[in-house]
């Protein structure tokens, strides 16, 4: 079966696996198949191949140029909720970026005779090319997938504790003035991790815990109300030991705003303790000479 495409990169993609014998099915999922995503002009096309076996698409690459000449590839074995694969990203000369998910038929099996379906395809997804029939038998997607799902008390203290503990970190490197150690407690743990997933808990208490946040936050500056992404927007700074002081407290100030009001949200308490304890570290270490 094969379905009629307006995409011309899909209609490539569809006349390239349907003359490679190692390829049985083809399937796009993720944004360009789930109805409600942002898709754009650099939007990734995600190809799931499901093929006879692996091994001869992992020893020979060159099938990867069905599309073009590739710029560059990342590489990597995929595992998730229990299913396995290969993955082979490619982004070609002409800035196309192709994801390729390249997984056994007999696995495909598998995912028929699950109640759901893996994040991968419940996300969404549209069968492109199925030579044998492996497809038919596939659960619709929900496009559940990704949606955070409502932390319980412990769950949301967790993140609240983790925020307060990895800012120790932050101000005992900017002291040092280790610039390399800083940035990575405050701008990768402190806000890409633990406030990141703070902000998304407000994002769906707003909406009812039925949107995605996207990949490590992409979609948040359209989905939390203008004033608080501004007050994220402020904390991000350069390199100056200053600036990042001044930066780990207005971190410290719009997550303990997010925080309070997730709280007040979900009927749950907040450390006003800890927070203030761990102010007033900072405060200590700031003055504290060299």
């Amino acid at each position: 079966m094969v379905e009629e495409e307006s995409d011309p990169v899909l209609r490539r993609a569809v006349a390239w696996a349907s003359g490679n014998e190692h390829v049985r099915a083809l399937i796009l999922e993720s944004s360009r198949a789930a109805p409600d995503a942002p898709v754009d002009a650099l939007s990734d096309y995600d190809l799931l191949l499901v093929v006879t076996t692996i091994e001869p698409l992992r020893r020979d690459e060159s099938w990867l140029a069905w599309y073009g000449a590739p710029l560059v590839r990342f590489r990597s074995e995929w595992n998730d909720q229990g299913y396995d694969g290969i993955t082979r990203l490619v982004v070609y000369e002409d800035g196309t970026k192709v994801d390729h998910l390249l997984m056994e038929a007999a696995l495909l099996d598998r995912i028929k005779q699950q109640p759901r379906l893996p994040n991968l395809l419940d996300v969404g997804y549209r069968v492109l090319l199925d030579k044998d029939g492996l497809a038919d038998g596939l659960k619709p997607a929900t496009y559940r997938a990704h949606i955070p799902s409502k932390p319980t008390e412990a769950e949301y203290l967790a993140v609240v504790e983790e925020f307060w503990w990895e800012s120790t970190y932050v101000a005992k490197n900017i002291w040092r003035d280790e610039l390399f150690a800083w940035k990575y407690n405050l701008e990768c743990v402190m806000k890409l991790d633990v406030m990141r997933r703070m902000l998304e808990w407000h994002v769906e208490i707003a909406h009812d815990w039925s949107v995605r946040p996207g990949v490590v936050g992409r979609h948040l500056k359209r989905r939390l109300p203008p004033d608080i992404w501004a007050e994220v927007e402020a904390t991000f700074v350069g390199a100056d030991a200053d600036e990042n002081w001044e930066a780990l407290f207005r971190t410290g100030a719009v997550f303990r705003r997010v925080a309070l009001e997730v709280a007040a949200g979900l009927g749950y308490r907040y450390p006003h303790k800890m927070d203030a304890g761990v102010v007033a570290y900072w405060q200590r270490l700031r003055t504290m000479p060299h």
